[in-house]
């Protein structure tokens, strides 16, 4: 019979801070609830071999190529499904426990049967009073999604809160949920297909929940980094933000607010897009724009087939 939780990371090219989430979990953890299940999104480092070498007694994918957050999960995912676990436990590699999560987001989730998801708070690692992610939430007028980060006063595993959406920097996520709503939206590939998620869970008549009793520690954006005359992070990540966030208001957002939206997004954008351009990242820029072109006019039926089939 398996155990309750598997517990997924996604590798891709950070094999010391993937060892080092491992090494953390089981440490803390209780190894008689979940299993780990390591996917490697096409390493070109070597990580696949080195871990295995570290860690001969987990499980692992070989997913290939790098198939994106949403994509590479959605294999380890299937296979938490498939091999009968409970839950699955998103972590992502960057990340350390120094408490048991595990067993505090599983009580918190066979207590509440009307919750898909759990998320603890999450610090800093440089800076361990401070929140990196809290309470995920999102404002229909603006159409912005944000975090509250100032860390509540608690009364344990009974403070919780109901959030609008669930970082997959780490949630733990009933299969059944999954097995009901779907995986990840792998159209996405990176950045707010655990937004997406988490609002297609309570479309579905579910409930997303923070709890932050239970607390971890995230590091940030490691595998998105690059030192190069572009600043730090990859011109990538900007055209993956502005697409998807577009893409998530064209679905969740409220028609009332699209003009809000539009006006918001003109001058947003716009400044960014400056901004670039005055310190010569031209790539960045570029990305930008086609971030924002592909957010507008990709169809529908391209980001969710299963509900807008193509009329062609």
């Amino acid at each position: 019979m398996p155990k309750a939780v598997a517990v997924i990371l996604l590798n891709w090219n950070t094999p010391v801070h993937t060892a080092d989430c491992i090494k953390s979990l089981q440490q803390y953890g209780d190894a008689s609830l979940f299993d780990i299940i390591v996917a490697d999104n096409g390493s070109t480092d070597n990580s696949l071999e080195l871990l295995k070498a570290e860690f001969p007694d987990i499980t692992f994918i070989t997913n290939g190529e790098n198939l994106g957050f949403a994509e590479g999960n959605n294999k380890a995912l299937t296979y938490s499904i498939t091999n009968g676990y409970t839950y699955s436990l998103l972590i992502n590699t960057d990340t350390l426990v120094d408490e048991d999560i595990v067993t505090g987001l599983k009580s918190h989730l066979d207590q509440h049967p009307e919750a898909a998801s759990v998320q603890p708070a999450i610090f800093w690692m440089h800076n361990r009073g401070r929140i990196w992610n809290g309470k995920g939430c999102f404002s229909p007028v603006l159409g912005t999604t944000y975090t509250y980060n100032k860390f509540p006063p608690g009364n344990g595993s009974l403070d919780f809160k109901k959030a609008s959406w669930n970082t997959g920097c780490c949630e733990l996520i009933k299969n059944e949920a999954l097995q009901k709503c779907g995986l990840l939206n792998k159209q996405f590939f990176l950045y707010y297909e655990d937004v997406e998620l988490s609002f297609r869970f309570r479309r579905n008549g579910y409930e997303v929940h923070y709890l932050p009793s239970v607390k971890m520690y995230h590091e940030a954006g490691v595998s998105a980094k690059i030192e190069k005359g572009e600043g730090f992070l990859s011109p990538v990540i900007h055209y993956y933000f502005a697409r998807n966030h577009i893409w998530f208001l064209r679905e969740y957002g409220v028609k009332l607010f699209y003009p809000v939206y539009f006006i918001g997004g003109l001058f947003y954008y716009s400044a960014v897009w400056l901004y670039f351009k005055l310190r010569g990242r031209n790539e960045k820029s570029r990305m930008l724009i086609k971030g924002v072109k592909e957010g507008m006019f990709t169809p529908k039926s391209l980001i969710w087939p299963d509900k807008y089939p193509s009329q062609t």
